[in-house]
C-alpha cells in the first residue's frame, strides 16, 4: 500500500512532563515539557543515552506510566495513563508495545499460539474456529507457522520470540506500535531480518512506529523523523537523515562520534 504522509498526525504529546521522587525529598524530572507529532503510517525515533528519558516516553504513550502533566493524543483520543479495565481494553486497540525482552510479554507457560488466542478472545469473543485462523494468519505475518504455534517461548531463539511479540502486538491492530530497543538484543543478521519485516509490516497495514533506540544504524534504517532527548528534554528534532548526517547541537554530535566506525577495535589492556 501506499502511505499517505499528509494525513492528520495519529499521536500528538503535548508538553509531556514526568516526575519522579528523588533522594532527600528532590524530585527529578524523567520527561519534560516533551512535544512532537507522529503521522499516520510513519516511523518516529526516539534517541539518547540511558537515561535521557526516551523509554518512560515511550510508556508513558503506551499507558503503562501515568504521566505527571501533559497529554497524549492518539487519533483523536485523549489517553490518561492507568485508567479502568473498559478504557484500558480501548486503548490497547490503539497503542500496542514490543520490549527488548519478549519473556516480559509471553507467558513461559503457554504456547504462543494460546497466548495470542486468550488475548483475541478477550477483545473480540470469536469462536475457536476464527481465533486459530487469526493466530495462524497472525504468524505468518511474520514469518511463522503453525508448528511455531504449539511451542512454548523456551523451546524459540531470540529472533523466533521477538516476531511472537511483535505479532501478539499486531493482534489488536493497533493504530501505533512502540519498539522499545526491540532489535538490540538480537544477533546483527537476526536484526537486520526483523528490521526488514518490520518495514514490510508498516507497508502493508499503515501502523505507525514510534521506535526507541540507541542504535543510530537501526533507526537511520527503519525511520523518517527523529526527536534526540536528552535529561528528559528534546534538544533536536528533525527529519533522520537531517538529524544523523548534520547535528545542530553538540549532545547529538556526541551520540553520533560515540558510534563505533568501520575497521574499529577495542583497546588492549595493558
Amino acid at each position: 500500500m501506499t502511505i499517505d504522509h499528509a494525513q492528520q498526525p495519529v499521536l500528538t504529546v503535548d508538553k509531556l512532563v514526568k516526575v519522579f521522587p528523588g533522594p532527600a525529598g528532590h524530585e527529578h524530572p524523567a520527561v519534560n515539557q516533551v512535544s512532537f507529532t507522529l503521522e499516520s503510517g510513519g516511523s518516529l525515533a526516539i534517541v539518547g543515552e540511558s537515561g535521557s528519558g526516551k523509554t518512560t516516553t515511550a510508556r508513558i504513550v503506551a499507558g503503562l506510566e501515568t504521566a505527571t502533566s501533559g497529554t497524549v493524543d492518539v487519533d483523536g483520543r485523549v489517553l490518561a495513563g492507568r485508567s479502568r479495565r473498559r478504557t484500558r481494553l480501548a486503548n490497547a486497540r490503539l497503542v500496542q508495545m514490543v520490549f527488548q525482552d519478549p519473556f516480559g510479554s509471553l507467558d513461559p507457560r503457554q504456547s504462543v499460539g494460546a497466548g495470542i488466542k486468550e488475548l483475541l478472545a478477550v477483545h473480540f469473543g470469536w469462536g475457536t474456529a476464527q481465533l486459530t485462523e487469526r493466530v495462524t494468519a497472525l504468524l505468518q505475518q511474520v514469518g511463522l507457522d503453525e508448528r511455531h504455534a504449539n511451542k512454548l517461548p523456551r523451546n524459540l531463539s531470540g529472533g523466533q520470540r521477538q516476531r511472537v511479540a511483535i505479532a501478539r502486538a499486531l493482534a489488536l491492530e493497533p493504530k501505533i506500535l512502540i519498539l522499545d530497543e526491540a532489535v538490540s538484543a538480537l544477533d546483527v543478521s537476526v536484526q537486520a531480518q526483523v528490521l526488514n519485516l518490520l518495514a514490510d509490516i508498516r507497508e502493508a497495514t499503515g501502523v505507525s512506529y514510534l521506535f526507541v533506540s540507541h542504535d543510530l544504524g537501526v533507526v537511520r534504517q527503519i525511520t523518517e523523523t527523529c526527536i534526540v532527548l536528552n535529561q528528559g528534554k528534546i534538544i533536536e528534532s528533525g527529519s533522520t537523515a537531517q538529524v544523523l548526517d548534520s547535528p545542530e547541537h553538540p549532545y547529538t554530535q556526541a551520540l553520533i562520534d560515540a558510534v563505533p566506525k568501520p575497521g574499529w577495535k577495542p583497546r588492549r589492556r595493558t
